[in-house]
């Protein structure tokens, strides 16, 4: 079958865009395409969410499923079609049937497998050879389904999109990819527009329901796929797939089953972690599109959750109702004269990094570095390490005619450095770290927080050392930094993070920095002579009680509201 593929004018002809398509479509590898595949209990599942129920009138409904993989999908959706159309007084014909399914897979093999199976399976059912090749010909389409342009709406779309970072595919189809959809945003994996594709496919009141990875609910480039869910449509079911087996291997991305619809409805019915068994899930599925829920319903339901570009929450309602309030009262951090940074990434830690005295530059041309590593204990035990700055105090790189021993140094290494992705970018530049360093921060008064960690980790640093790219770091004009400690380490900063990031194994947190300058604090201006001095003093110890009493002081907090910030600092 010949791809269908919509390819802009200036591309026809030799095509390398075709040419990229075609390399993706010839891979073996199941971690290069992306594939995961869905147990069947959990199919039906999401079939019943949406309402593709063999009872209902199937065949004037139009099923897309944008990327089949192992057919976990499709052969349940033909199965409830066949027998709804058995059903109706129609019967099984070709002309019926005909417009009802669209499923795309780019693999090749893949594809040729399940044209193969799905022909058997419409044999079986008394359709001739001609007719099985007829329907399977229009239901099952071999090709790139972000470049694919189908003649019709849908009224569902379901499926399991593949998870492919955006480094393993090719450029020139990355750039394509780039120009039709305005939710590629910063480093989202592929499956972010093969949703924004999905929902613009739906017609008016049409559902989709993916399972797939929740990161872009909360992450930073997930913003414009949640504004556009947010301007256009409704998430109204959200179950929290997470330590529960839904797929026949194991994952490591948290996953979430929702149901987002074409419709303005305000409503998100949500469950955590339902029982992977088919009694079990068909109850639920009940429950989640009841009309009304029962008093005795195990299914929550919340409003506004879907607000502009800003993260979903969807669990913690007394956590959030709290921070909700917090957030009315006070200004956010960066506005209270904080600033949230990331330490350097260098791109080539083994050539920039190494041992502070032995690093032979001039003293100008290095900085110390504090690592993750260096703050394990709760305090800074530095061991020695320091990092190279090729940048000028005017923010620029410096000449290499300059500083001898830095040219020298670098001549040394420099098939390691000019071989990075950002050296060869601007080979003229190629001895310049990834992020640029600022030595003014070494000298700066400075909390470090590690990237991902179980609790607030928040480390005073008195102004010796440059964070390392796993470290964020947070420095201050106006709060006194030890003060601040306090705060952070009070389960405050713990409280704002747990909601607005995802979750990794073992329930470890992300202290990112976009979830950082999220937390509101007092500004400084506000608090008493009395209470800065406490908070000061209690950085330095490990009085939990009084910790909390200060920072019930500080934010006027009663003893119900302490329980819920207290609970953050040791979940």
């Amino acid at each position: 079958m010949t791809t269908q593929l919509s390819i802009r004018p200036q591309f026809e002809g030799f095509c390398p865009i075709t040419e990229a398509v075609e390399q993706l479509a010839s891979e073996s590898s199941l971690e290069e395409r992306g594939a995961i595949y869905t147990k069947r209990e959990v199919v039906d599942f999401i079939l019943d969410l949406v309402g593709y129920e063999a009872d209902k009138p199937l065949t004037r409904y139009r099923i897309l499923e944008p990327s089949f993989g192992d057919g976990d999908f499709i052969h349940p959706i033909v199965d409830r079609l066949l027998a709804a159309a058995q059903r109706e007084s129609g019967g099984l014909t070709v002309k019926r049937l005909k417009p009802a399914l669209r499923a795309v897979e780019l693999h090749h093999a893949t594809y040729l497998k399940h044209r193969a199976s799905l022909a058997d399976k419409l044999q079986e059912v008394g359709f001739s050879a001609a007719e099985a090749k007829e329907l399977v010909t229009a239901w099952l389409i071999q090709g790139d389904f972000l470049l694919y342009d189908f003649d019709h709406k849908f009224t569902h779309v379901v499926g399991n999109p593949p998870y492919i970072r955006q480094e393993v595919i090719p450029d020139i189809l990355m750039a394509e990819y780039r120009l039709r959809y305005e939710t590629i945003f910063d480093r989202a994996d592929i499956y972010i527009p093969f949703i924004e594709k999905s929902l613009s496919a739906l017609e008016q009141s049409g559902r989709l329901s993916f399972i797939c990875a929740d990161r872009w609910m909360k992450n930073r480039y997930g913003r414009k796929l949640r504004e556009m869910v947010s301007r256009d449509y409704a998430l109204s079911i959200y179950v929290d797939m997470v330590n529960t087996p839904a797929f026949h291997s194991d994952v490591t991305a948290y996953p979430a089953i929702t149901v987002i619809e074409r419709s303005k409805e305000n409503r998100t019915r949500v469950f955590a972690q339902p029982e992977i068994d088919r009694d079990a899930l068909r109850l639920l599925s009940r429950d989640l599109t009841a009309h009304e829920l029962s008093k005795n319903s195990v299914v929550h339901e919340i409003r506004d959750v879907a607000v502009g570009a800003e993260p979903w929450v969807l669990s913690g309602f007394d956590e959030l109702a709290l921070v909700r309030r917090i957030e009315a009262k006070f200004p956010k951090l960066e506005a209270t004269g904080c600033k949230v940074g990331i330490g350097v990434a260098t791109g080539a830690d083994k050539a920039f990094i190494g041992d502070f005295e032995g690093l032979d530059v001039e003293p100008s041309r290095k900085l110390p570095l504090v690592m993750t590593k260096d703050i394990l204990t709760g305090e800074v035990q530095w061991q020695g390490r320091g990092v190279i700055n090729p940048f000028g105090d005017d923010g620029k790189l410096v000449r290499l005619e300059d500083y001898p021993r830095l040219a020298q140094y670098l001549k040394e290494r420099r098939d390691v450095i000019a071989g990075r992705h950002v050296a060869t970018k601007a080979p003229a530049n190629w001895y310049r770290t990834i992020d640029r360093i600022h030595p003014a921060i070494t000298g700066q008064e400075k909390l470090l927080i590690p990237d991902i960690k179980g609790d607030a980790a928040i480390v005073y640093e008195p102004g010796n050392l440059y964070p390392h790219h796993n470290l964020y770091f947070i420095t201050s004009s106006t709060w006194d930094v030890r003060a601040l400690q306090t705060v952070m380490k009070s389960g405050i900063a713990r409280l704002f993070v747990s909601l607005y990031s995802t979750k990794m194994r073992g329930g470890f947190l992300r202290f990112q920095a976009q979830y950082l300058r999220r937390i509101c604090l007092p500004s400084w201006d506000t608090v008493s002579d009395e209470l800065r001095a406490t908070l000061k003093i209690l950085s330095e110890t490990d009085d939990l009680v009084a910790r909390n009493v200060a920072v019930a002081e500080l934010y006027g907090l009663s003893s119900v509201d302490m329980r819920l910030v207290e609970g953050s600092a040791v979940a």
